[in-house]
């Protein structure tokens, strides 16, 4: 790994540091967005950008990189690897290189909004918190930001520890963490498109305090082929490794683990439009209903879990 860094202020209380992962299909358009959006266009900047580059990149996305390096967007320590690892190996990178504790989650092609660190860091300390998201808006190429639909989670640490056990309890590239306490549960962990809800369940296991602020503060980049890629035996062999670890910490029970384990067979092996159909007429409408009962804060899950049936209790 080499790094390449231009030197931030780490007196002030409550700095802290975004972590961008970024590979070499992200698009430079795309990388620029995210990166205003994350740094200059914030209410409040963040101390420290940490680029962690996960493979060899096109010449477009090496230009931006070089005025990430040059400081162009606020102070920045660019991590890179020779080859393409993964996601986990990336983010766990920044996890270890950063000098602060409180670690921003952004992604290449999200937008954060402008008040986004305003409202969460504050919060951290305010509330004692060790690991805290937020609601965000899909958008696309056909959906402007903040007209797509709207995505939320249960918002207390005790709702979230209901929820956990059924589906992530957080947006990934919303949150804000605290370093200390993912490192000593492991951090970044490697398991397709699950290392963030492994690494919740971990830290809720290891004592961290969790919310989710109700506002919207990313706007979340959904394409075309998203739902085509949420399937297969790769990513069902990842559910089954997640379930398998939450039967054996008891966090799930026996039955719990064998409907959890039906619901994703069923999710990630329908065709990809037929997973679309079910998220977006069963999915919604079931979580928003259960939430109403409940009484929990829930949300239009994201298209990496599986649906529940419409009759399914949903905590």
């Amino acid at each position: 790994m080499t790094a390449s860094a231009r030197s931030p202020d780490m007196g002030r209380p409550g700095a802290f540091a975004v972590l961008m992962p970024l590979w070499g299909r992200d698009l430079p358009e795309r990388l620029e967005l995210a990166l205003t959006s994350a740094t200059l266009d914030q209410q409040l900047r963040p101390d420290l950008l940490i680029l962690t580059v996960d493979g060899p990149l096109p010449d477009p996305l090496e230009a931006v990189v070089e005025r990430v390096a040059a400081g162009e967007f606020g102070p920045a320590t660019v991590l890179r690897h020779d080859a393409h690892r993964g996601v986990a190996a990336a983010l766990q990178d920044g996890l270890e290189t950063s000098p602060h504790d409180l670690i921003a989650r952004a992604d290449a092609d999200d937008i954060c909004r402008p008040e986004r660190f305003a409202l969460q860091i504050p919060r951290m300390d305010e509330d004692g918190l060790d690991l805290l998201g937020s609601g965000m808006r899909e958008f696309s190429d056909r959906i402007a930001p903040g007209t797509g639909p709207l995505r939320t989670r249960p918002l207390h640490h005790e709702e979230i520890a209901r929820y956990l056990p059924h589906h992530s309890p957080f947006h990934h590239p919303t949150v804000v963490l605290r370093r200390s306490v993912a490192l000593a549960v492991g951090g970044y962990r490697d398991l397709a498109l699950l290392e963030d809800y492994w690494l919740w369940e971990r830290m809720m296991l290891g004592g961290a305090r969790m919310g989710n602020l109700p506002e919207v503060l990313v706007d979340y980049r959904v394409d075309e082929q998203l739902f085509a890629r949420r399937g297969g035996w790769k990513l069902f062999a990842s559910d089954l490794q997640l379930q398998r670890r939450m039967l054996s910490d008891r966090v799930t029970s026996p039955g719990g683990f064998l409907r959890n384990l039906a619901l994703r067979a069923t999710y990630r092996f329908v065709p990809g439009w037929a997973r679309r159909i079910g998220y977006r007429r069963f999915v919604e409408q079931s979580l928003s209903t259960a939430g109403a009962r409940e009484g929990i804060h829930t949300s239009r899950r994201a298209e990496d879990e599986p649906p529940p049936t419409p009759s399914a209790p949903i905590l």
